[in-house]
């Protein structure tokens, strides 16, 4: 599951509310071990969302570098590379 949770700092546009979400959502769910709560802890399971998605942009907003904005697309084809080579037949 957290092979899902992608670095959302520094990239040029910023994080979107929608990719930290997914990235909350992918959290809440492994450590929890559940990828979809029962019905009694669904309450539980929505609020560790909210609270972790408020968390994370508040710490995304917050944080400061010298390093210049990566590109979506170079970080994208760099993680394609990766995965070619990661799961190339021998």
């Amino acid at each position: 599951m957290c092979r899902n949770i992608k670095t959302l700092y520094n990239f040029e546009p910023p994080a979107t509310a929608d990719e930290v979400q997914a990235a909350t959502i992918q959290y809440v769910r492994k450590i929890s071990g559940f990828s979809k709560p029962s019905v009694v802890n669904g309450p539980a399971f929505e609020k560790a969302i909210k609270e972790i998605s408020v968390s994370s942009q508040k710490l995304l907003d917050s944080l400061k570098t010298n390093a210049p904005p990566k590109n979506r697309e170079i970080e994208a084809e760099k993680a394609r590379k990766r995965n070619r080579r990661r799961f190339a037949k021998t």
